[in-house]
C-alpha cells in the first residue's frame, strides 16, 4: 500500500511538472505598441529588497501563452504562464534578483502569444529600494457583517514569503454562548514581545502579552465609559494609552457609503501594566477624544478630538445626545491634538493644537508618528473619525520640522485609504484601502523617501494573485512588526476562555484634564435625511 502511494505521488508530480509552462523567451516578436494590463498593478512601483514575489495575472483577451522577463544589474528571471495568464515567480530567483538590484531598477518585459505570433508589450520598471520592510504584518480578517462576530481572527503574514499563521481565531461557527470579537491589536514600537488586543462580547477583556505570557485585564470603573480601545504602547515605560468610547453605527438608506460609525462620548485612559492601575488622561463631556498615539521619544501623546457640545441642543436631555449626533453625522470633525508627557512624574501638560482640520472643513483620525519623530502620518476625510468607510479619506502627513501638511498623493486613491502602520526604519508604511473593489479593504505597501514623499503603493503580494479577488473578507488594522508573535494560539485561547480577567485598580490622575471646553471647534450643519437606526455594536 505504501509503495503504491509513492507511485501515485511521483506520477502526480511528473504530471504537474509537465503541465507547467516553459519559461523561454520568444526569438521573434512584434511590438504591441501598448502597455500590458496586469493584475494586481505592480507596474512602476518601489519595492523592498525582502518582499515576497509579485505574482500577477496578464489580462489579455487573445493571448494563449505569456512570458515575463525581469532583468536587473546582475541577475534576471524568466517566468511563463498559460492561457489563464497567471505568472508565478520562482522564489529563489526572485530573491537573488532583488538583492542584486538594491538601489536600482529592474526592467520588465511581458510577451504574449497572439494568433499572428508573439508580441511584446511596452516595458515597465520595478525600483528596488535599499531599505527592507519589517518582515511581519498582522491584521484582522473580518467578513462585512455588522452584528455577528463569527469566523474572524488576527493573523500574521511573513512579508518575505507567503506564510500566514493565525495569532488568534474566534469560533469558526456562530454560537450564541461563545461568540466574541477580537480587535485593536498593537505592539510596542514594532516589537511583539509586548502585545495588547481587546476581546468584546463573551469572554471580554483586554489581553496583555509580555514575557511570553498572556493575562486578561478588566479596565472597569464607574467613571470609565467602556473598556479601553485603540491602544498605543509607550516606547520606554510599561504604559498603554487607550481611548474609551461609546460607539454606535448607523446605516444609510440613500448614500454612496453604506455605514456610518460614530462616538457618542469618548475619553483617554492611561494603563500602568506593571501596577495594573488605570487612570484618566482626559475626561470631558464637551469633547470627543480618540486614537491616542505616543511619539517615539515618549514625551508627547497625540490624539484626535472633536467638539461635541456645539452640535447638541442643551435644552434636550443627555439621553438624546446620540440621536442628535446621528442627525449631524457629517458635521462631526476632529482636529489633531497633543499633550506633553513627563515619564518620570507621569504627568501630562495642556492640550495643544497640532493640525486644525476643522477650520478647513476636514476631519482627522489615526495619527502615527514616524520612527525618527519627524512626520505624523494621519488619515483625513470630510467628517467623522471612522474613515475606513469614507471614500473621501486620504493619507496625509505633517512635517514637524517645517510645520507643513500635505497629502501623500502618489499613494492615495479615489476610494478609501485609511488605517496605517510604519516600518521601524521609517521608509515604508502599510495601510488599508478599498481601491480594488470599493467593498473590501486590502493592505497596500508604499515607500516613503527621505524627502518625506510617498511613492506608488502596491497591494500585499499573494502566492495566488487571484486571492485578492476571491477572499470575501477585509484586512483590518494592518500592523507591521520586526519579529513574529511568539505566544501560541492555544495559550491565548486558554487566557481568553478560562479566565475572567483581573480588575484594574482605578487611580485618580491629578494632571487629568476634566470638563475642558472649546478646544476643538466644529461648525454644525443642518440635519440630513437618509440615515436610519443605530446599533450598540461596532463593525470593523
Amino acid at each position: 500500500m505504501r509503495y503504491t502511494l509513492y507511485i501515485y505521488i511521483i506520477a502526480a508530480t511528473m504530471l504537474l511538472s509537465g503541465c507547467k509552462p516553459k519559461a523561454k523567451l520568444p526569438s521573434q516578436y512584434a511590438e504591441a505598441g501598448m502597455e500590458v494590463n496586469i493584475y494586481p498593478d505592480y507596474k512602476d512601483v518601489v519595492v523592498p529588497p525582502n518582499i515576497a514575489p509579485l505574482n500577477f495575472i496578464v489580462r489579455d483577451s487573445v493571448g494563449t501563452e505569456y512570458v515575463a522577463h525581469f532583468k536587473g544589474k546582475e541577475a534576471e528571471l524568466v517566468a511563463a504562464a498559460s492561457a489563464g495568464g497567471v505568472v508565478k515567480l520562482d522564489t529563489t530567483q526572485w530573491r537573488a534578483l532583488l538583492v542584486s538590484s538594491k538601489g536600482s531598477d529592474v526592467s520588465v518585459d511581458i510577451y504574449a502569444k497572439h494568433p499572428d505570433g508573439w508580441v511584446r508589450f511596452k516595458p515597465y520598471a520595478i525600483s528596488v529600494a535599499e531599505e527592507p520592510i519589517d518582515a511581519f504584518l498582522s491584521y484582522r480578517l473580518i467578513e462585512p457583517g455588522y452584528e455577528l462576530y463569527r469566523q474572524l481572527g488576527i493573523y500574521q503574514r511573513n512579508l518575505t514569503t507567503f506564510d500566514e499563521v493565525p495569532i488568534y481565531e474566534n469560533n469558526r461557527e456562530y454560537s450564541d454562548g461563545e461568540n466574541h470579537c477580537v480587535n485593536c491589536h498593537n505592539y510596542r514600537m514594532g516589537d511583539t514581545e509586548s502585545m495588547v488586543f481587546h476581546v468584546r462580547a463573551n469572554h471580554g477583556g483586554t489581553i496583555v502579552v509580555q514575557d511570553g505570557k498572556a493575562h486578561k485585564v478588566q479596565l472597569k470603573d464607574s467613571t470609565i465609559i467602556t473598556s479601553g480601545v485603540y491602544p498605543s504602547w509607550h516606547p520606554t515605560e510599561n504604559l498603554v494609552a487607550f481611548s474609551t468610547n461609546k460607539t454606535g453605527q448607523a446605516f444609510h438608506l440613500y448614500h454612496a457609503e453604506k455605514i456610518e460609525v460614530m462616538d457618542e462620548s469618548s475619553d483617554l485612559l492611561l494603563y500602568d501594566v506593571t501596577k495594573n492601575e488605570v487612570s484618566h488622561i482626559i475626561r470631558t463631556t464637551s469633547d470627543l477624544e480618540t486614537f491616542p498615539c505616543w511619539a517615539p521619544d515618549g514625551r508627547t501623546l497625540y490624539y484626535c478630538s472633536a467638539n461635541r457640545s456645539r452640535l447638541l441642543d442643551s435644552s434636550l436631555p443627555d439621553s438624546l445626545a446620540g440621536q442628535q449626533l446621528l442627525l449631524k453625522y457629517d458635521s462631526i470633525r476632529y482636529n489633531l491634538m497633543s499633550l506633553s508627557f513627563d515619564p518620570k512624574t507621569r504627568s501630562f501638560g495642556k492640550p495643544q493644537m497640532v493640525v486644525d482640520a476643522v477650520s478647513e472643513g476636514k476631519s482627522i483620525s489615526v495619527p502615527r508618528v514616524s520612527p525618527d519623530g519627524r512626520f505624523i502620518l494621519y488619515t483625513q476625510g470630510d467628517y467623522g473619525q471612522f474613515h475606513i468607510w469614507h471614500k473621501t479619506s486620504d493619507l496625509w502627513v505633517k512635517d514637524l520640522q517645517t510645520d507643513s501638511c500635505y497629502a501623500l498623493t502618489e499613494a492615495n486613491s479615489p476610494d478609501v485609504d485609511s488605517f496605517h502602520s510604519w516600518s521601524s526604519n521609517g521608509r515604508w508604511f502599510v495601510f488599508s484601502s478599498r481601491r480594488m473593489d470599493s467593498n473590501y479593504t486590502r493592505p497596500f505597501i508604499a515607500y516613503f523617501d527621505k524627502q518625506g514623499h510617498a511613492h506608488k503603493a502596491f497591494v500585499l503580494p499573494q502566492e495566488d494573485p487571484e486571492w485578492n479577488i476571491l477572499l470575501l473578507k477585509s484586512y483590518n488594522v494592518p500592523e507591521l512588526s520586526r519579529n513574529a508573535v511568539s505566544i501560541s494560539e492555544r495559550d491565548l485561547h486558554q487566557c481568553i476562555y478560562d479566565t475572567e480577567g483581573e480588575n484594574a485598580t482605578y487611580k485618580t490622575n491629578p494632571t487629568a484634564i476634566v470638563n475642558l471646553d472649546g478646544m476643538t471647534g466644529a461648525s454644525p450643519k443642518k440635519p440630513v435625511d437618509g440615515t436610519s437606526g443605530a446599533s450598540p455594536k461596532k463593525p470593523e
